[in-house]
């Protein structure tokens, strides 16, 4: 069966959730977390939740970035390559 541009979309996809899946759940967990600490001592800034959010996410891209370039380029390299 040929490789069909459907089946690119596919990948796309797919390696957009896979890349985006651990940076958003550094976010979401540093946000909980933050949300946690803001109930139990009763301080509603909003500005507070941002920064460890940020920085979370930060780090997280840092620490993953080599499994994340590998996978964004094997993704490049299967797409542009040629046949050969």
């Amino acid at each position: 069966m040929d490789f069909l541009p459907i089946d690119a979309l596919r990948e796309a996809l797919l390696l957009t959730l896979i890349v985006a899946a651990p940076l958003l759940l550094a976010a979401l967990v540093v946000g909980l977390l933050t949300s946690l600490a803001q109930a139990v001592t009763q301080v509603q800034d909003q500005t507070l939740a941002f920064l460890p959010k940020i920085v979370a996410v930060v780090i997280t891209t840092i620490v993953l970035l080599g499994w994340l370039g590998a996978k964004m380029i094997d993704f490049a390299v299967r797409m542009f390559g040629g046949p050969w």
